[in-house]
């Protein structure tokens, strides 16, 4: 619950030059680990589309290559279960067409210059545990052979991410995978029974450059990091002490549940951050009690925790972080 609000609507306008400030840096690149199960990769092994998704029983693919030699497509899908080993749900989903383009091809191969199997189009629609949606991750790319520069060797594949939605409004980057693409079977297979008939675990590793990131605003006197009991700022002459509940004030925490992007943030009642917040003391979690935007705000939120009992004396750091997405970290002092 925001309190107070003569005190914190001075923070208000700080918080507006300092969302202006971080949009003029380099936001730096951001790794989501991404765990995937189920994966299913339904092969355009036949032509008839009155039989597309007939079959409820798993149905192995005739295989890409017999009888087509090159140009086929397959539909990939498969179910999100953890990002950055932390619970998630969601929808990976993927358009796959072979062109098999090698240096010294086959009959029926394409020649090319590098070693690649496929296009590849993706979509990572990434849910909270409770299926309230955080937003999605949107690319394309080459299937197969190398790696791109700077990326481990055991990487297959040259994917770059080309937009985003919700938390991930407008990112970009690359993305790692491990060169499975899961349980083939054929179009035919009903992929409403995918989970019952199982398919393969998968990982993907996602480098995203987001468009914006969570900042704690900064004031002339120090980080927007308040005291809950009265709302003064935390500082030397006035510590936080460990298990105390403190409130801090940012930009860029992204959607609210239930309110249209550009429209200002709803007051009674506050409305809550729509994607995973999370407060880290001195690298560890803290309690977040509450997110929610600042009423009247576009781009202002209050995030309540409570500071770690185990907190030790003296300059702690406390960093915000939104949608895996982490902010730069401030210090406080701690008595």
């Amino acid at each position: 619950m925001i309190h107070r609000a003569n005190v914190v609507i001075t923070v208000i306008p700080l918080a507006v030059a300092a969302c202006h400030l971080a949009l003029a840096q380099q936001p730096p690149t951001t790794t989501l680990t991404v765990d995937l199960t189920n994966q299913v990769e339904y092969q355009g092994d036949i032509y008839d589309p009155v039989k597309f998704a007939r079959n409820p029983n798993v149905t192995p693919s005739l295989g890409i290559g017999t009888g087509i030699l090159n140009f086929g497509v397959a539909t990939i899908l498969a179910d999100i279960v953890a990002v950055n080993g932390q619970p998630a749900k969601g929808l990976y989903a993927a358009r796959d067409r072979w062109i098999a383009a090698y240096p010294a091809p086959v009959p029926g191969q394409a020649i090319a210059d590098v070693r690649r199997g496929r296009i590849r189009e993706f979509t990572f629609e990434i849910l909270q545990p409770d299926g309230t949606a955080i937003g999605s991750v949107m690319g394309m790319g080459l299937a197969e052979g190398g790696p791109p520069p700077g990326q481990p060797s055991t990487e297959k594949a040259n994917w770059a991410i080309a937009g985003g939605t919700g938390a991930f409004l407008g990112a970009r980057g690359q993305v790692e995978g491990t060169g499975a693409s899961g349980r083939a079977a054929s179009m035919a297979e009903d992929p409403g029974n995918r989970r019952l008939n199982g398919g393969s675990p998968n990982r993907y590793i996602v480098h995203i450059i987001p468009m914006s990131v969570p900042q704690i605003v900064t004031t002339p006197n120090g980080p927007a990091i308040t005291h809950s009991s009265d709302f003064s700022l935390v500082n030397a002459s006035k510590p936080a002490a460990a298990g105390e509940i403190l409130s801090l004030f940012a930009t860029g925490l992204g959607p609210l549940r239930g309110v249209a992007t550009g429209q200002p943030f709803p007051a009674n009642p506050p409305a809550a951050v729509n994607s995973p917040v999370q407060v880290l003391v001195n690298g560890n979690l803290a309690e977040v009690l509450g997110a929610v935007g600042y009423p009247g705000s576009m781009d202002g939120y209050q995030v309540n925790f409570r500071l770690p009992s185990d907190t030790a004396k003296g300059s702690a750091t406390i960093q915000i972080s939104v949608a895996w997405i982490t902010g730069t970290p401030v210090s406080i002092t701690v008595q």
